[in-house]
């Protein structure tokens, strides 16, 4: 609990993953990559209760290994490929309404991020109340500038985003560009009246928890997973 509020984690790991084959309990060094996240919730000091929503028996398994507490095992329509986040959440907080448990900020996270840790969380939780939006998530700076991205028509190639009027972005280098930052997948927190409208973030009132470039991979891939190796050693 954290100034009165009860905190809810909710760690979604669901096991269908097509680019890298149940990426949420691979070994990174002897530990399955969902084992850092549980271990990570329940060493916070601010969360109440650390759950796991997953579709497979084998995942939960796993997870009470690490000390998770996986109270029911996830609908199939909510393990889909196209499954919803948000969905998912709602569902893990109404089952535990249903069973008399209530909370008042919502944290998700997700297993793909490994060094994400319990100080990240903690930092995440006190600023997210501090500054009293409806929601927050983790970023990381994004060092490619968006304003290189394209997509093309038949021959021609167009920017996917404008940049300042009247100047041509080839002619600039990437350090004079605005910075930018973007989603790193690791942190989600928003507050149970804007989950139970059916979202996870509130875009008009949305706070952030800047994280560095080592901390934030998000596995989703074969090299994702080389390069977390490479990390950790």
């Amino acid at each position: 609990m954290f100034k009165g509020k009860k905190i809810l984690s909710i760690i979604t790991a669901r096991s269908g993953s097509k680019k890298l084959k149940d990426k949420n309990i691979l070994k990174l060094f002897g530990k399955h990559l969902i084992g850092y996240t549980i271990e990570a919730s329940i060493k916070s000091k601010f969360i109440d209760k650390t759950i796991v929503s997953t579709d497979s028996i084998k995942y939960i398994q796993i997870s009470k290994k690490y000390g998770a507490s996986v109270p029911f095992k996830r609908p199939k329509y909510l393990a889909k490929d196209n499954s919803h986040h948000p969905d998912v959440c709602l569902h893990a907080l109404n089952y535990l309404e249903k069973k008399g448990f209530f909370y008042d900020y919502i944290i998700m996270l997700q297993p793909t991020s490994p060094f994400r840790s319990n100080i990240h969380i903690d930092k995440a939780i006190k600023k997210f109340y501090n500054e009293k939006n409806n929601s927050l998530i983790s970023l990381k700076k994004q060092e490619y500038p968006p304003w290189w991205m394209f997509k093309f028509k038949k021959s021609k190639i167009f920017p996917i985003l404008s940049y300042k009027s009247k100047i041509n972005v080839f002619n600039l280098e990437r350090q004079q560009f605005d910075e930018v930052y973007r989603p790193n997948g690791a942190i989600y927190i928003t507050k149970k009246e804007i989950l139970k409208k059916g979202n996870l973030v509130d875009y008009r009132s949305c706070g952030y928890f800047l994280m560095e470039e080592k901390d934030s991979i998000d596995i989703d891939s074969k090299a994702d997973f080389e390069l977390a190796k490479a990390i950790k050693k």
